[in-house]
């Protein structure tokens, strides 16, 4: 019997590549704006390709993209790019629809929430707050509280002890097949693929459940 749900963050909950995608369009804008010397598209180019190279969440992105680009920071460039950036992000943070009335029915349900996400604590807060959600969950599992990323067994295993149940007791829903589900399957989780809000293959990787929308789960469970 399933007694908790365990949710991964970013384009499971959070529509995040949206967002990423405005932001970062806006960011491109203010720094071309301000002096930088590359056509909107190429730029774009190449700043996803950094952040395939060293992870979305990278807090220096736009540093390494300047020092990639131009071969150095032009901190009037930076700082336009990331207050453009901040700007745009908050407009577009925003959950997939029907989370909100998903995550109310599994609490009526009796059901025990959390998040395990790669994104750091204060982040992953910080974007629950921003959207409202915070009190529907009962723990957040975050890269501080480990030092490892998904699909390492750590954040999982964490996640277990602290819910204080068995992991078949636990079902995962995340859109990532690599690092959610085959971790998650591993820790021994039962495991419900985001297809709404995947964005790389399975490559063989199978999820006990698919979802193509967040209320889906309640019919699942």
């Amino acid at each position: 019997m399933i007694k908790a749900v365990l949710f991964d963050l970013d384009n499971t909950l959070i529509d995040f590549m949206t967002m990423k995608r405005k932001s970062c369009e806006a960011a491109i804008n203010a720094m071309i704006d301000s002096g930088l010397k590359l056509k909107k598209e190429k730029a774009i180019e190449i700043l996803f390709d950094l952040f395939k190279s060293h992870g979305i969440e990278d807090q220096t992105i736009f540093q390494k993209f300047l020092k990639k680009t131009v071969g150095g920071i032009d901190y009037k460039i930076l700082a336009k790019g990331i207050a453009a950036y901040r700007r745009k992000q908050v407009g577009y943070l925003m959950p997939y629809p029907d989370v909100e009335s998903t995550l109310k029915e599994l609490r009526k349900k009796g059901l025990k929430l959390g998040i395990v996400s790669d994104a750091p604590k204060l982040k992953a807060w910080l974007r629950l707050a921003e959207m409202d959600l915070t009190d529907y969950f009962d723990l957040v599992i975050a890269l501080d509280d480990t030092g490892k990323r998904k699909p390492h067994l750590l954040p999982f295993d964490t996640a277990i002890k602290r819910l204080g149940l068995k992991a078949e007791e636990i079902m995962f829903v995340g859109d990532n097949p690599k690092r959610d589900i085959f971790g998650a399957k591993k820790a021994g989780m039962k495991t419900c693929l985001a297809k709404y809000g995947q964005l790389y293959p399975s490559k063989g990787i199978k999820a006990d459940f698919e979802a193509k929308g967040v209320k889906e789960l309640l019919k699942i469970l």
